[in-house]
């Protein structure tokens, strides 16, 4: 496959970020980490190589953005005010910078997001709070619930990035006829740890009218070995 790594200042973030990109042409596809993860991490755990021969015809442009769990969610020496309000500067490093890189390299206006465990609530909380620039959403054994991280606190902030809670109250149409738009994929299986968190999430969707595939799995559990199989099977579902 074709590997560019890159590296840039963000003024989001007031630092160097980094990220790998993977292949030539086709559908671009984020993917962030899982918990604590960094840019190589997706990588390193073989996920790009499952999908290497979508890569590789062109199908799919992947784009591997770092984390920065540590710095945000799971920061216990600042306030959760405060780990709620790093997260959304490094959303705002997705929004501003990720998703038009891959715009320009691909001339897609919509994107496709995923990740694994905590990186599925980064890519089901972009993709909800961004609708009109995501067109696809795959999560694989997500967890969509960040209150664990705040200590009790809780503020508007919390709300709006807590899909479990805003999601149910969602009215405005021109969001919700983007949703109702997307590919939504959720990736569970009878092992997984994350799985109650994906039932439950799966009838939030539903009673909303918003189509999905909920993927709950027999024999499948809560690890790489599992999601490099769902991988590649949702990528080839996505229609650009």
């Amino acid at each position: 496959m074709k590997e560019e790594h890159i590296r840039w200042f963000t003024p989001h973030l007031s630092r160097e970020f980094d990220m790998l990109v993977f292949g030539h042409a086709g559908y671009p596809v984020i993917v962030f980490p899982t918990s604590l993860g960094r840019y190589y991490q997706n990588k390193d755990f073989q996920l790009i190589e499952s999908v290497a021969h979508l890569v590789d015809s062109g199908q799919v442009k992947i784009y591997c953005p770092d984390g920065i769990d540590e710095q945000s969610w799971y920061n216990k020496g600042i306030h959760p005010a405060d780990r709620v309000r790093t997260h959304l500067a490094y959303e705002n490093v997705i929004l501003h910078d990720v998703v038009p890189q891959a715009q320009r390299d691909t001339s897609r206006h919509r994107v496709c997001v995923a990740g694994a465990s905590f990186g599925g609530y980064h890519a089901a909380n972009f993709a909800f709070r961004h609708p009109d620039l995501v067109g696809s959403l795959i999560s694989l054994s997500g967890s969509f619930d960040i209150k664990p991280f705040l200590d009790g606190y809780y503020d508007d902030h919390c709300y709006f990035n807590n899909p479990v809670d805003y999601l149910p109250s969602l009215s405005d149409s021109r969001m919700l006829d983007h949703i109702r738009s997307m590919g939504i994929v959720l990736g569970t299986g009878e092992w997984d740890s994350c799985r109650q968190r994906n039932l439950e999430l799966s009838g939030i969707l539903g009673a909303k009218g918003l189509p999905h595939f909920l993927d709950d799995r027999k024999w499948s559990g809560h690890d790489w070995n599992y999601w490099r199989d769902m991988f590649p099977q949702y990528l080839a579902l996505l229609k650009p």
